[in-house]
């Protein structure tokens, strides 16, 4: 038997919770495109496209972009 899970079951807490990690989530995924469409293309390890469709993916993309995807300063 499958449960469902709705706002309204939600305690206050919980929800604050999936609001705070829903911010996160957008907030992490605006700096990242902001930075790739502010960077030279040569600043970035691939293409500019790749890291976009890899910075969607939920928290992992951009965290992952930001980790591995912009190269180092000399």
């Amino acid at each position: 038997m499958k449960r469902t899970v709705t706002w309204s079951s939600l305690s206050t807490a919980q929800r604050a919770m999936l609001v705070a990690a829903g911010c996160v989530q957008f907030g992490l995924l605006g700096v990242a495109l902001a930075d790739i469409a502010r960077r030279d293309p040569a600043e970035i390890n691939g293409t500019k496209r790749r890291w976009v469709l890899v910075s969607l993916v939920n928290f992992v993309g951009p965290v992952l972009y930001l980790i591995r995807g912009r190269r180092r300063r000399a």
